[in-house]
């Protein structure tokens, strides 16, 4: 977790990079309100955090599937050898 470049600022790509905490509620009180500061005046920080509240809330709704053993073991076999 990085701390904000000034006490006062917060550049957008340093909320990009909090945003993870940020939503995980694991950041200090005052980097919390930073954040919403400036996601309150910066247009192009609130699509960026609809966009990735979209994504938590639709990878939460993914359900577990299984697969079939001959293709998980493909499936490993072409990560292995990927490396």
């Amino acid at each position: 977790m990085t701390e904000p470049s000034e006490p006062s600022t917060i550049e957008c790509r340093e909320i990009a990079e909090l945003l993870g905490d940020y939503f995980d509620g694991t950041l200090p009180g005052h980097v919390m309100e930073l954040i919403d500061w400036h996601i309150e005046g910066c247009s192009a920080c609130v699509a960026f955090v609809n966009t990735y509240r979209g994504t938590i809330n639709a990878a939460a709704k993914l359900r577990d599937v299984q697969l079939p053993p001959e293709l998980r073991e493909r499936l490993i076999s072409v990560l292995r050898s990927a490396r």
